[in-house]
């Protein structure tokens, strides 16, 4: 990884802030809705981070088309229920208030809609921290961590190596590298060190508190 950079591109769920709640309970929601009871919302865990489309069809065996049938039940509850049902990780925000006060810039880049992305940074009063927030489309045109980043990228006109990318996935670890830009993998979200080890992860951190300092230091502070 090089010494400096001034762009940061962070994930939401799972890196900013915890969604589980929220999003289990809307995935139950969907679920529901085919006749399919879940027990224990933990077994939802793994709806976290990756598009729902691809999810509702690597889990359950929906087609294309019931899966995106499935994604709109789940906003159905998630709009005005499960969005809120979320909590900033401790730390997070002095964090970004420290990174953005030092000269670095921030940008969102989620496969969450980007009009719900925008809703939670503004419930929790962090939508001044950033530079931009890129998010999926609701259209599911643009949903691939990827195509987020790119359009990110291109939406600020800078270049990969201008801007690493910090997430808890392996997508987030993925869709960087598919754009020539470096990785920072976190353990306090939804992702493991051997997912995101596997995935070519640049440098691992464990705790809000070493984000921050890592980020630091890529700033030369």
């Amino acid at each position: 990884m090089r010494e400096n950079y001034q762009y940061f591109f962070m994930d939401l769920d799972g890196t900013i802030t915890d969604p589980k709640e929220g999003i289990t309970k809307s995935v139950a929601y969907a679920l529901n809705h085919y006749g399919i009871k879940v027990e224990n919302l933990d077994t939802l865990e793994k709806f976290i981070g990756p598009p729902l489309s691809d999810s509702f069809q690597e889990f359950y065996g929906f087609d294309r088309e019931k899966s995106l049938e499935a994604v709109e039940k789940y906003r159905e509850y998630f709009k005005d229920r499960g969005i809120f049902e979320n909590e900033l990780y401790s730390g997070m925000e002095q964090l970004l208030k420290n990174v953005t006060e030092h000269g670095g810039k921030l940008v969102l880049a989620t496969s969450k809609p980007e009009i719900f992305a925008k809703r939670i940074l503004e419930y929790f009063h962090i939508a001044e921290y950033f530079t931009f927030a890129a998010g999926s489309t609701l259209d599911t045109t643009r949903n691939k961590k990827a195509d987020v980043i790119r359009y990110a990228l291109d939406s600020l006109g800078i270049e990969p190596e201008d801007a690493v990318m910090v997430g808890d996935r392996k997508h987030d670890v993925i869709g960087a590298k598919e754009n020539g830009m470096e990785c920072i993998g976190v353990l306090f979200g939804y992702g493991d060190r051997e997912e995101l080890e596997a995935a070519g992860a640049d440098r691992i951190v464990e705790t809000v508190k070493d984000l921050e300092k890592e980020m630091m230091e890529l700033l030369g502070k």
